[in-house]
């Protein structure tokens, strides 16, 4: 398995262009409890009050996945997919409509803004070349997140070190990037 800063700056060399950064902290959130909604019916028992659903399945293995690469970021994403997975479990409690309406609309509008990112990026998302990035991309805005925070420096000047810097690119750069 690739270490976090390889996972990072692997995810990262397609996120230079800020605008595409800042539609990912807008976008990504919206896809993680788009899913988490769509996964949480049907349930497939209740135990100890907790609903037994896909979308459990996958939040505790993505949390694997991240407490893998870094106890503290594993921590952190443990709270966010927590989030996602108890506010999806919550919707599909409700009327069919509200919770494909929310799941659905969600997912789609949380890719919609995605791909204005990667507009500007002028580069095709991550996960087209490694499906992993789908799990990456939590991981990046929570990262960036506290970057922005100054926090973990040295992870962050490693991967600019490795990738550069993040700009914001002309029409021109990002055509020729392409």
């Amino acid at each position: 398995m690739k270490t976090l800063e390889q996972q990072l700056s692997g995810y990262a060399a397609y996120h230079r262009d800020r605008r595409n950064i800042a539609t990912h902290f807008v976008g990504i959130p919206m896809i993680v409890f788009g899913v988490a909604a769509l996964l949480s019916r049907p349930v497939l028992a209740v135990a100890g009050g907790v609903p037994l659903s896909a979308a459990l399945v996958v939040t505790l293995g993505a949390m694997v996945f991240y407490l893998a690469l870094d106890v503290r970021y594993g921590i952190a994403m443990a709270a966010f997919m927590g989030a996602a997975w108890w506010t999806g479990a919550e919707v599909a409690t409700h009327s069919t409509a509200l919770w494909l309406t929310f799941g659905i609309g969600l997912f789609v509008a949380g890719w919609a803004i995605q791909f204005v990112g990667h507009a500007f990026e002028g580069r095709k998302p991550a996960f087209v070349d490694d499906v992993v990035g789908l799990l990456v991309g939590p991981l990046f805005i929570v990262a960036e997140a506290g970057f922005a925070l100054g926090l973990r420096n040295g992870l962050h000047e490693a991967i600019v070190q490795q990738v550069g810097p993040t700009l914001i690119r002309s029409a021109a750069a990002s055509a020729s990037v392409r």
